[in-house]
This record gives structure tokens, sequence and C-alpha cells, in this order.
């Protein structure tokens, strides 16, 4: 094993006193192409080309000697350092860190970065990448080869962002690129590269772009800083479409909620779904918005969709009076489900087996909807079993009292049902 191993973190900066006294002791050195090209490194030093971390890993194991890992930006911050430090190898290692890329990114762009996300694009989580890209309104993508921005452009189709592309960060073919998202599937770009997608309505530092957060990304509390889920009917009735005139604020909307959106139906569906960053959700039949909002406020990105031009505007109300990203798309399923990027958990608010067999046929990990005879709820849980789901039905009822006379103000009976993909379950 190595006697020593040191980690040394490189932003273009001149090398610190510690880096170069590590790097002169050295009989080994790994790193990029650029790294090893460095005037500190000793030229009878073994040297490694940094491609997999964990066969540079193996050989330092079992290297009798000083070993130096070089890496770019901060390797503790997504870097090599955690590789290197996992049980199988066996490793200590100390680190000497430089400034991150993507503090360097936001540097270079100007721009606060304690209200972003930081994600990690590789081939196999992209999808996932492009959803908080999708769900948030700042984040930070360190990509790799095969999951670059013109990738990450071409699976956010339909969502307008600006890219801020950071090409070779502290070297001498640095290169900054602003953009619209559409136009970055257009070019080749060099790795490595980390892309600031940015878009969307006010964030977490408030409507005028103004003032600091308490939390490192987007503060769940803003905006309106409303504690729990499931709201009630009148948190989504802001003076939004489908009121009438001499109607208070949200009365025509409370009025308007259908079966499947009461607050009761709607934990319980919530609950089923288990909607978290990096998912997609489908809210299918999306109505007053409440579900889609309560969705995105859990970190996902949310696709609402609806038939009527009315609850397509009361959904983007709604989305835009507690800060959250949504998509809402005016089409009737299931034909308008066609075109949409794969969802990971649908909830179905209206249309009966045959939307319920489009989307099982899309194969989503989840599907989430409701029925009100006991028929419908046979039917649809045959539908949902031969897409190949495990299905879950209950009778839910709710009674909601007037607390003043302790009389009953409103009755809900509905059959809940959802349905598990067996197979997409078990590969989680």
């Amino acid at each position: 094993m190595a006697d020593r191993v040191t980690v040394i973190g490189w932003d273009g900066s001149p090398l610190t006193a510690a880096a170069r006294s590590a790097l002169a002791a050295a009989t080994l050195v790994a790193g990029a192409a650029h790294h090893l090209a460095l005037p500190e490194v000793p030229p009878g030093a073994e040297r490694i080309r940094l491609g997999s971390v964990d066969l540079a890993a193996r050989r330092i194991a079992g290297h009798r000697g000083t070993a130096v890992v070089l890496a770019d930006g901060d390797p503790g911050f997504f870097g090599v350092v955690r590789t290197l430090r996992a049980p199988q190898h066996g490793l200590e290692v100390e680190v000497v860190p430089a400034v991150s890329s993507v503090a360097t990114a936001f540097a270079r762009a100007g721009m606060p970065w304690d209200d972003a996300q930081i994600v990690v694009a590789h081939r196999r989580t992209l999808r996932r990448a492009v959803n908080v890209c999708r769900a948030h309104t700042k984040v930070a993508v360190l990509t790799s080869p095969g999951a670059g921005p013109a990738e990450l452009a071409l699976l956010l189709e339909g969502v307008h962002r600006t890219f801020v592309i950071c090409e070779e960060l502290g070297t001498d073919r640095e290169q900054v690129t602003v953009l619209t998202s559409d136009k970055a599937a257009d070019h080749a770009w060099r790795d490595p590269n980390v892309v600031i997608v940015i878009g969307g309505s006010a964030g977490p530092a408030g409507p005028d772009g103004t003032g600091g957060g308490w939390i490192g990304g987007r503060d769940p509390g803003y905006p309106p800083a409303v504690r729990g889920w499931a709201l009630p009917a009148e948190e989504y009735g802001d003076g939004r479409p489908g009121e009438r005139p001499g109607q208070a604020p949200g009365q025509g909307l409370a009025q308007g909620l259908g079966e499947g959106e009461s607050a009761g139906l709607r934990a319980a569906q919530l609950a089923r779904l288990g909607p978290r960053t990096g998912d997609l959700v489908w809210d299918i039949g999306s109505g007053s918005g409440a579900l889609a909002v309560e969705a995105a406020r859990f970190g996902a990105a949310v696709i609402a969709v609806d038939a009527d031009p009315d609850a397509c505007g009361r959904t983007t109300a709604a989305a835009r009076r507690f800060g959250v990203q949504l998509h809402v798309v005016h089409g009737r399923a299931p034909y308008i489900l066609e075109d949409l990027p794969e969802p990971d958990v649908v909830r179905i608010g209206g249309g009966g087996v045959p939307v319920v067999s489009a989307c099982a046929d899309r194969r989503p990990e989840r599907i989430v909807t409701h029925a009100s005879t006991r028929d419908e709820a046979e039917a649809i849980g045959r539908a949902l079993a031969e897409g190949g789901y495990a299905v879950e039905c209950a009778l839910l009822q709710s009674v909601e009292l007037d607390t003043d006379a302790w009389s009953e103000r409103d009755r809900s009976v509905v059959f809940l049902l959802s349905g598990v993909h067996e197979r997409r379950e078990a590969s989680r």
C-alpha cells in the first residue's frame, strides 16, 4: 500500500506550497493529461492517466511509495476523494483543496449560488438531472461525456431555460457561453464543462431577487411560508380564472374542486406517489392544480395536463402563487400523452380505463387514481394488473364537520387505486 496518498485540487491557479511539497516527494502521480503536464510533476515519478478512478485506486493501493492524485476543482466535492476512501481500497488520504468548478462557474457568470441545486449528470442519471432542471430555477450541472449541454437541451425540449456553459475552466482554453437551451443542441462542447441552467419564476431569494436564504438550494418554505401539504381548498383560490364576479377570492375555486381533489384524497395520493427530487410526475386532469403544486413542493418536476383551458389557467396561477415550476399542457388524454417525456410516477384525475392503460404502457413506477363506483374501480384495477402492476384499492370516506355546531358540512366517499410496477420497483 502507498505510504502516503495526497489528493490535490487544481483550479488553474499556481499550486500552493503544500501541493508543491507533496508533488516533489511523489513516486506516483495520477491525473488527467493536463495535470500530468504540470512542470511540478517529478520527471521520475510513475504516471497514471486518470480514466477509471477505481482502477487508479487499485494501482495506488498496490504502490510502495508516495502517491499524489491531481483532480480539477475541489476533489472532495463530487470528486475522487469518495472513491479513494471507499472501504475496498483501504486508502487514507490527505486533501489539498482548490476552488470547486461549480464555484468558479458561478463566479465567471457573476451570480450567487447559495440558492442553486447541484447535480451530476452521467448517462445513467441524465434524465433525473434534467428533471431537477425542470423543477428548479437555478441548477448547476456537472456534466460528463454523453451527458453534456447538448443532451441536457434535447431532454429539456419544450421547457425554456438559459444555459451558461463553462468549458475547460482554469485552462488557457476556458470559454463561457450564454445561450438559450434550444440553441445548445446545435453545438459541440468541450469537456470538462459545467452548465448553469437558469429560468422560470422567482426562486427562494424572493420575487425581486434580493435577500438571502438560510439553507443551501431551494428553501422549501418559500413562497409562501405554508406549513404542511394536502392543503385545504381555499389555499388554491387566489383570484384565479373561474371565479365569478362578486365572489371572494378562492370561493369559486373551492366550490369547483372535484372529488379527485379533496384534501383527504390528495394526501393519500401523494403518500402513494412519493414524489421527490429527480422525479418527473404526470398529473393528468390537473383541475385546480392542487396536487401538481404539492408534488412540485416536494422537489419533483411536474407536467400538469388538462383538457380544460380554464383548469390550465388555474394550475398556472397556483404554481405562480406557490413559487414552483410546472409545465402545464393543454390537451386531452390519452392522445396528448404520446409526446410527453417518460414519467416516474403518474396521478390520474380522470379519463378512466383508456387513460390508465395508456399510462401503464409507459411503465412508470407508480400510478395512482380514483373511482366513484365499485364497477369503475374494478375495471381500473384490471387495467393496472394487465399492465404489470401490483394493485391496491381502498375505500376512503371523509366527513368534514362544522366545529361551531359540530354538524356535518361535507361528505366524500371514493375508491383510491394505486399500482406499483413490479419490475420497475425491483430495479430501483
